[in-house]
């Protein structure tokens, strides 16, 4: 063995220990609520920290690149320590590039199956950055032949305060008159117009979300009462009663009331219109049309 092929023996060796040791540390910032992220084959590409956009305003979270998944979650005491941990497969992404927003700048979409979410860099140099890696990663785990992309993706949730009154029937929001989400597209609705639950797959295969009046009618005629139904674990179908809701709901509720920490929602957007995409099922709420 020559002395450079030696030399480069242990660059490689002390790379595999250098990287191992980046994961364990990534894997531990998480403490044991996060899952196990040291795995054979998986590189840690970059890491830092982005602004993402809650129903709630803006907020810093931490994101780590692998070469396979894309893991986030937020930052506590001074950046050492994280929580909420969330793991998306590089292969169930999908990145748009918006321009630069009223109150958000170096601004790009991340499309999952279950959520789909903005977030901004510190400079646009830096975005670009992320994006390329992202994309670079993302093929070639679709060219290595064992993973598909995703065909479903969640719409993005338009935040609280980027409209007073429900975007269906414009009554004002008040204390009691609250504000909910619909997981179809994403509009700020009443509990009113968004009183109906749906199965959507790619978002929840285990139970049904609540949906508002208009996406709900569009369900109901591209996906009939088929929607209704779902595969418990032991093999047999279930048929929900949607008049037996309540409980699911106000545990809904309190998962959509949870405040993260360090929201400033004043460094969001003036107006949600930048920000939000058409939905045809709201122009043809009957579903498409037959031939």
């Amino acid at each position: 063995m020559t002395a450079g092929s030696q030399h480069t023996m242990v660059d490689m060796v002390t790379s595999d220990y250098e990287n191992h040791k980046d994961i364990q540390a990534v894997e531990s910032s998480f403490g044991p609520q996060g899952k196990p992220l040291v795995q054979s084959g998986r590189f840690l590409i970059r890491k830092g920290r982005l602004m993402k956009q809650s129903r709630k305003g803006q907020q810093p979270k931490v994101f780590f690149l692998f070469n396979d998944i894309l893991v986030y979650g937020s930052i506590i005491i001074n950046g050492r320590w994280h929580k909420k941990q969330q793991i998306i497969p590089l292969e169930d992404v999908l990145l748009e590039d918006l321009q630069d927003g009223v109150g958000m700048k170096n601004q790009w979409l991340i499309r999952t199956p279950k959520k789909s979410f903005y977030v901004s860099a510190a400079s646009y140099e830096e975005k670009r950055a992320w994006i390329k890696h992202i994309e670079e990663c993302r093929l070639r785990v679709l060219q290595g032949g064992t993973c598909r992309s995703s065909r479903d993706y969640a719409s993005s949730w338009i935040p609280d305060h980027a409209t007073p009154n429900c975007m269906h029937c414009t009554r004002k929001f008040t204390v009691t008159h609250r504000r909910h989400h619909c997981r179809k597209c994403g509009f700020v609705v009443c509990d009113s117009c968004s009183r109906n639950r749906r199965m959507i797959e790619n978002i929840d295969m285990t139970k049904p979300v609540r949906v508002c009046d208009t996406c709900h009618l569009y369900l109901r005629t591209v996906a009939p009462e088929t929607n209704r139904l779902s595969w418990d674990s032991d093999g047999t179908l279930e048929v929900y009663d949607y008049d037996e809701m309540d409980r699911y709901s106000e545990e809904e509720d309190k998962a959509e009331e949870e405040v993260e920490e360090d929201h400033d929602p004043s460094r969001w957007m003036d107006s949600w219109s930048t920000y939000v995409y058409l939905k045809p099922e709201h122009n043809n709420p009957a579903g498409p049309e037959e031939n």
